[in-house]
């Protein structure tokens, strides 16, 4: 049986679709329906933040948060992203400058931050990685002394909280990301957090072609709303998410017992306080070449493990030549990229195929 790096969490079929037969009475299927208002309400109160807008994915998510700030200039990010981190801002017309990460963690270095900082440094966009958090205290302490916002790419962090505060309260503005290979999945979506209702009220702008009320369009905007069956999905979601995130742990700490200090394997640490919703098994190898072999003698064995993040973005053909766009610049970051390796982790992977995968990856660390 094939074994692939994630699998969508779904509710009962039966508790989807008595979540979604009012809609066949109401024939109300977009444009902020009840279910969409509701889901709305309960992330405001799991995610901890007073302004929550819901999209249609987290990719326009983020390029709605960047046009309704209204930025221009350069933005400090990192490399070791998906690639939607990047591609939001060029789309958007700004300049991405990437910032090294930090070995122990795969989150924005604040020790190279400032070095970063130009008169045309307009916003910091980290990035929270696998669960795990970036050190936005320091960040947002540089970010302050020069005047710059700070907006998070929380795509990894439904959930994650540190010393009881969750990643939605961190910076100006966070982006979420609901696809379905995500801890908290509605199919595809996303979201915006923010304590600015403001904020809030662009972004609604935003996603609805700048459409403010059937005789008033104060702004020129998109299409990205999130629609009832996707909220729906969520709805019943949000009833198992804690099941979710526990089923996700087990397996989790199953993997740590098997690989936890064999020689050629590293994993990360757990950070101190830190409340993890273990999103990713990132695990990483001496040489890029050990983590290919591993990779492929996983896939012969119909395991499919992924190469996330790699190659860098800075690396992506789509950027060759493109100032600023080069892998040597970030050396931790390049040397993370070419050995990761993450391992299936989701709720229901049983723990003879857990044995299974973490014996291939010794055997195969082991040789060197």
């Amino acid at each position: 049986m094939r074994i692939n790096v994630t699998r969508s969490s779904m509710p009962p079929m039966a508790e989807y679709v008595e979540e979604i037969r009012d809609l066949w009475d109401s024939h109300w299927l977009t444009n902020n329906g009840q279910k969409v208002l509701r889901l709305r309400d309960e992330l405001r109160a799991y995610l901890g933040c007073p302004e929550v807008e819901l999209f249609t994915n987290g990719h326009l998510a983020l390029e709605a948060l960047v046009r309704s700030m209204g930025l221009k200039g350069e933005v400090i990010t990192t490399p070791f992203t998906f690639a939607s981190t990047t591609h939001a801002l060029v789309r958007c017309g700004l300049e991405p400058v990437f910032g090294d990460v930090r070995r122990e963690d795969c989150t924005l270095d604040p020790d190279g931050l400032e070095s970063l900082i130009t008169e045309r440094t307009c916003a910091i966009l980290p990035v929270h990685v696998y669960g795990r958090l970036c050190d936005a205290e320091r960040i947002q302490q540089i970010a302050d002394r020069h005047g710059i916002p700070v907006i998070y790419d929380a795509a990894h962090a439904f959930g994650v909280r540190k010393g009881g505060v969750p990643a939605a309260a961190l910076g100006y503005a966070s982006m979420f990301s609901f696809h379905a290979t995500k801890v908290f999945n509605t199919i595809e979506g996303g979201a915006v957090t923010t304590a600015d209702p403001a904020l809030a009220q662009r972004l609604a702008l935003e996603k609805n072609f700048g459409i403010a009320n059937a005789e008033s369009t104060p702004a020129v905007g998109g299409n990205a709303k999130m629609n009832e069956f996707q909220a729906a999905m969520g709805l019943c979601n949000m009833r198992h998410l804690q099941e979710e995130i526990a089923g996700r742990k087990a397996v989790y700490e199953h993997y740590e017992q098997l690989l936890r200090g064999v020689q050629g394997v590293r994993l990360l640490d757990a950070q101190e306080d830190v409340e993890s919703n273990y999103a990713y098994l990132p695990v990483f190898f001496d040489h890029q070449a050990v983590r290919d072999r591993v990779c492929d003698a996983l896939a012969r064995e119909d395991v499919f493990a992924r190469k996330y993040f790699y190659p860098l973005v800075s690396d992506f053909e789509c950027y060759q030549g493109r100032a600023g766009f080069d892998s040597a610049r970030t050396p931790v970051a390049k040397a993370l990229a070419d050995t990761v390796l993450t391992l299936p982790l989701y709720p229901g992977l049983a723990p003879e195929d857990v044995e299974h995968i973490a014996q291939v990856v010794r055997r195969e660390a082991a040789r060197g």
